[in-house]
């Protein structure tokens, strides 16, 4: 397996920020719009709760992926030689907290049509579902 280079990983991270910036910010109106509501529902405790992590897990990989950039920047004062080695816990955080956000935002999609009618839940949950595929065959690498 192949080394990726310093300058993938600044321009990797910085479209994970980008991302998980954008994706944290919608889990979070989500969890403003559900404690607005004044429901104890099972669906809506579990929303809440998948919106947090979801809220959560985003705001650790902006973090984790913030600390990569600086370290693959142009004159980061404490350089001396960044290697790949160097890298490996804030990657490693970085990408679970981004993957398990993706997976808390397909959960929220799954589970929001629950409020409003069992017709509708089956449409979102089958929905998710359709969307937890298409991303888990994007994630690996298939060589026809």
């Amino acid at each position: 397996m192949t080394e990726a280079s310093i300058g993938y990983w600044n321009e990797l991270a910085n479209q994970l920020i980008f991302l998980s910036a954008l994706l944290g910010g919608f889990s979070l109106a989500v969890i403003v719009s559900l404690l607005a509501e004044k429901s104890d529902t099972r669906v809506h405790t579990n929303l809440f709760r998948a919106a947090a992590f979801s809220a959560a897990s985003f705001l650790i990989s902006i973090f984790a992926m913030t600390k990569i950039l600086l370290m693959t920047t142009k004159g980061f004062p404490f350089a001396g030689n960044i290697t790949g080695n160097d890298l490996i816990i804030p990657r490693l955080v970085g990408m679970i907290t981004f993957i398990t956000g993706i997976f808390s935002m397909i959960a929220i999609i799954s589970l929001s049509g629950w409020v409003k009618s069992k017709r509708m839940g089956r449409f979102t949950s089958i929905l998710g579902s359709i969307a937890l595929l298409l991303i888990l065959m994007m994630m690996v690498e298939i060589k026809l």
